[in-house]
């Protein structure tokens, strides 16, 4: 029996956000260039929006870039550059078959002409769907997003549309990457680490974290299943009592 049967509809995490990570780590057991773990990463990237697209979850993130990974060596840099490329063309009609609509978040103006053209090109094509949405982050950073958030705030400030005295949680959440979004419901991170990564700092404050020492190109449905039972079997609490939830 699959632990999909075992899921409760009406308990579904309604945003799942996921660190891929151990890509590298997969190749080299394979005793492959790190390049080769990140191609093989598309089959659990496909197997990941299958399941949440056909278990009715309503968003997915998926951190595939950060701004420091732009450090990384610059042929592996390159590659990757071109794998998304690649993924972003070979996909795009997939995505819309399965009524999936792409985003993407993060300084997209630090990415290479080639992928940004052929990113804005899928947003494009598949804007009008009408079930899962597939959030790519890329060249993200939660700090730089965090300052950015603080400097559009202080520009409202300037021009007078809004007080110092009114700013709230919900004015800085409308000011982030993410805004219009749920804050995402369950974190999973691969690979077996212990840490967010300078992803969605802000977001995460109440999320349910999980971590797995699965690398990612071997994550698969089965493991997002066990994954959101997991989820299901937790009390969400917020800062409240138990009796309070109840």
């Amino acid at each position: 029996m699959s632990l999909k049967d075992v899921i409760i509809k009406e308990r579904l995490p309604r945003h799942i956000a996921v660190i891929m990570d151990g890509n590298g780590r997969w190749a080299k057991k394979q005793g492959n260039a790190r390049i080769f773990g990140h191609k093989n990463a598309m089959k659990a990237v496909r197997d990941v929006c299958e399941a949440c697209a056909e278990l009715g979850v309503d968003y997915l993130t998926l951190y595939a870039f950060s701004t420091e990974n732009w450090n990384r060596p610059k042929m592996e840099v390159m590659g990757l550059m071109d794998l998304l490329v690649s993924a972003i063309n070979t996909e795009t009609d997939t995505l819309i078959k399965n009524n999936i609509r792409l985003n993407a978040i993060g300084r997209l103006t630090d990415l290479p002409e080639k992928v940004l053209v052929n990113l804005k090109d899928a947003i494009d094509r598949t804007k009008d769907n009408t079930g899962l949405t597939l959030t790519l982050a890329l060249s993200y950073s939660s700090k730089v997003e965090l300052v950015e958030a603080v400097q559009s705030v202080a520009r409202d400030i300037e021009a007078g549309k809004i007080s110092a005295d009114s700013i709230d949680a919900s004015v800085i959440s409308d000011h982030l990457y993410t805004r219009g979004m749920p804050d995402p419901d369950l974190l999973i991170r691969t690979s077996g680490e212990f840490r967010i990564s300078n992803f969605m700092l802000w977001q995460l404050a109440y999320s349910e974290l999980y971590f797995t020492p699965i690398l990612w190109p071997d994550f698969d449905k089965e493991e997002l299943y066990k994954a959101i039972v997991d989820y299901q079997q937790r009390e969400r609490r917020f800062g409240m009592t138990s009796e309070q939830i109840g």
